[in-house]
């Protein structure tokens, strides 16, 4: 393992030097950096060409200064130094100054929509593999390949048009009438039947009530003025978390296993009874006392499932863990929508609180549940785009993955020595579908993070992307090798992550 490790940096500072030499060389003779200079006609614009000049360097060949920048990024290789140095900008800012604003901005918008598209995209794909040529299969087919022909800027206007605009003239009446209710309730029962399966009559079922309790949940929600003052309530608070703790009792253990339902029953009781004692610290709460509450979660589920034992102790943990944690969010949720009605008062959002440009609503006031929401509602529309893109790609390759497992000898000898269908799927087929997929994923993270440059400039979200494209529209090389540093970086080191994971999943698979 050391040796592979060793071998793997070697090659992987190789590659960043001849990448990063590259890059440099098209971009310093590709672009001119005094472009706008030369045809200003300010009265001193020869004094301001000779600043530039000696500013970055210019009078050096390109060559030497691709050395000169080498040495400022090796000194970010030194800790506690402070000596790295990624050179200035053309308006004289530091780039290793700009770097941590752009990323975060990037990151808090490329994170989500990945996670999502990963549950979403590998979670509809099993399904659809599951019922091959189905309804359901059929459609998410033709839907998964239509959002992977469109373009991210197309994607983009929609939302803005039609998610954005459309909800925020919606919140000045929000009334949903019974044409929208039904429709509605329509659409969600056919999906609800799609996915449950099974005979005419079960199907019909399911799409009458599963669509008839979303229209009257819609009447419901819109008599009550919930759109305006939202949130979850006790009763409901109580019956979801009761579903979340038979859903993940069931999908990880199976609910014959009773331990697994006796840790998931023990984290949903914590959850309810921490859901009212915990209202008072909530309201007064930090993103330091979120995290501290964060990471207790964490060790309640854990220890509840070590402490209930039986034979697959690790299981148990595992059904602990999910439990407390999604119940947790849920908290958080219902904790986020208390907070709605004060976020639409505030003046700043005057009313429209979905928007289209910027990551933050300047110079808006209120805690830590205000500013939640002003970051939920500006990466709202940035997140979809991403995550409509990319959900495509994990559906396909999860649903292939899927059919190519479901064929091979150890599915049918698992099948022919009686184990339950759910074990065969989620033990057996699932583990090995994960191997492609983790390939795809290490690829998609240095995508994501350097491919949201269109995004970012439709929304304005001072990012990454932005920071490139602004750099390479100038002609400012610092800014535009800042980028790529991060994202090789970033890109080799997922590659190399995806190389460990390998062999965790496939006990074939042995790193040497």
């Amino acid at each position: 393992m050391a040796s592979f490790i060793l071998r793997r940096v070697l090659v992987s500072i190789l590659i960043l030097l001849a990448a990063s030499f590259l890059m440099y060389m098209l971009v310093a003779f590709s672009v001119d950096p005094l472009e706008d200079l030369r045809s200003s006609s300010a009265a001193n614009k020869d004094q301001l060409i000779t600043a530039r000049i000696q500013l970055l360097n210019l009078e050096v060949p390109p060559p030497l200064r691709w050395v000169m920048w080498l040495g400022g990024v090796a000194g970010c290789l030194i800790p506690f130094a402070n000596a790295c140095n990624l050179g200035p900008t053309v308006a004289n800012a530091q780039v290793i100054d700009l770097l941590p604003n752009a990323l975060s901005s990037t990151v808090q918008l490329v994170t989500l929509a990945l996670l999502l598209a990963i549950i979403f995209g590998i979670t509809i794909g099993i399904v659809t593999a599951l019922r091959q040529y189905s309804g359901l299969d059929n459609t998410m087919t033709f839907i998964s390949f239509f959002l992977y022909s469109l373009p991210a800027f197309l994607v983009a206007v929609l939302l803005k048009e039609f998610v954005a605009i459309s909800f925020n003239n919606f919140l000045r009446d929000p009334v949903v009438s019974a044409f929208w209710a039904l429709g509605i309730g329509v659409v969600v029962g056919a999906i609800w039947q799609s996915l449950i399966g099974g005979a005419r009559r079960q199907r019909l079922a399911v799409f009458v009530v599963s669509g008839a309790s979303t229209s009257l949940l819609l009447w419901f929600m819109s008599a009550t003025g919930w759109f305006m003052t939202p949130g979850i309530g006790p009763v409901a608070m109580v019956v979801l978390v009761a579903a979340i703790a038979v859903g993940v009792a069931a999908l990880v253990a199976g609910i014959r296993q009773r331990r697994a339902v006796l840790t998931a029953g023990i984290n949903a009781a914590i959850a309810v009874i921490c859901y009212f004692a915990l209202q008072p610290l909530l309201d007064i709460s930090s993103f330091g006392t979120i995290a501290i509450l964060g990471l207790v979660t964490v060790a309640v589920g854990l220890l509840s499932g070590y402490l209930v034992g039986g034979y697959d102790r690790g299981q148990n943990m595992r059904v602990g863990v999910l439990t407390a944690v999604l119940s947790a969010a849920l908290i958080l949720l219902d904790r986020f929508m208390q907070s709605w009605p004060a976020y639409l008062a505030e003046s700043q959002i005057n009313g429209r609180p979905i928007a289209t440009v910027g990551s933050v609503t300047p110079n808006l006031g209120g805690d830590f549940w205000i500013s939640g929401i002003d970051s939920f509602t500006h990466l709202l529309l940035p997140t979809i785009t991403l995550l409509l893109i990319s959900f495509a790609g994990y559906t396909r390759y999860s649903r292939a993955g899927m059919l190519e497992v479901l064929n091979q000898d150890y599915i049918r000898t698992a099948r022919a020595k009686g184990l339950p269908e759910r074990t065969v799927i989620v033990r057996h087929a699932f583990r090995n579908v994960l191997i492609p997929i983790t390939t795809l994923i290490a690829f998609d993270v240095g995508a994501l993070l350097g491919g949201a440059i269109i995004t970012e400039t439709v929304f304005a979200i001072p990012g990454m992307g932005l920071l490139f494209s602004t750099g390479l529209r100038r002609g400012d090389l610092n800014p535009v090798m800042g980028y790529f540093l991060v994202i090789a970086t970033m890109a080799i080191l997922f590659n190399f992550l995806a190389d460990l994971a390998y062999a965790s999943l496939d006990p074939r698979v042995r790193v040497r």
